[in-house]
């Protein structure tokens, strides 16, 4: 009888905190975004692409272009350079026939980042605002160009697939 009572017992505390679990996922999940908002409301995106919009070049000659990023609170995304080879680094790309050549992109240092299940392992990874400084040669005319931001966005937790998102210029090359 004793037997049966403890197991009714742990069979109900195993319920409890699964109802429990299941309520905390049902408001937010990891990311921060919230199960109670509207259909369709959409997530704020992990990086979002700042300036410039439009920008004035003279043809021909290497030009210096500063490229602002914001990622979302709570999130990072591992820098150019992350410490290990399989961490998906961020980068920074102009198609092939655009008008406009990419020839260098500077990014800034990662900071150190540890996550709590390992703190003895320092990952390099950008948060808040950062900047690319790239270097374009564009031939002459007005060039819509949409370049490519790829990284990877993670929180404490876990990591989110892999994204590109675009970077729209407007370059005018005289």
């Amino acid at each position: 009888m004793k037997r049966k009572l403890k197991l009714r017992m742990r069979l109900a505390a195993c319920f409890a905190l699964s109802v429990a679990t299941l309520s905390a996922n049902a408001q937010s999940d990891p990311f921060g975004r919230s199960f109670s908002k509207p259909i369709g409301a959409a997530a704020p995106p992990a990086v979002q692409y700042i300036f410039p919009e439009q920008i004035n070049v003279p043809a021909g000659k290497p030009t210096p272009v500063a490229l602002h990023f914001r990622i979302s609170s709570g999130l990072h995304i591992n820098s150019n350079t992350p410490r290990d080879e399989y961490l998906i680094p961020t980068t920074f790309s102009i198609p092939d026939g655009a008008g406009v050549e990419l020839k260098d992109a500077a990014y800034p240092p990662g900071s150190d980042f540890t996550l709590p299940i390992d703190p003895k392992t320092k990952l390099s990874v950008y948060t808040g605002e950062f900047t690319i400084q790239v270097h374009i040669v564009a031939t002459p005319g007005n060039h819509l160009v949409e370049g490519k931001l790829h990284f990877q966005a993670c929180d404490r937790n876990q990591c989110m697939p892999p994204k590109t998102i675009p970077v729209a210029i407007d370059v005018i090359a005289k």
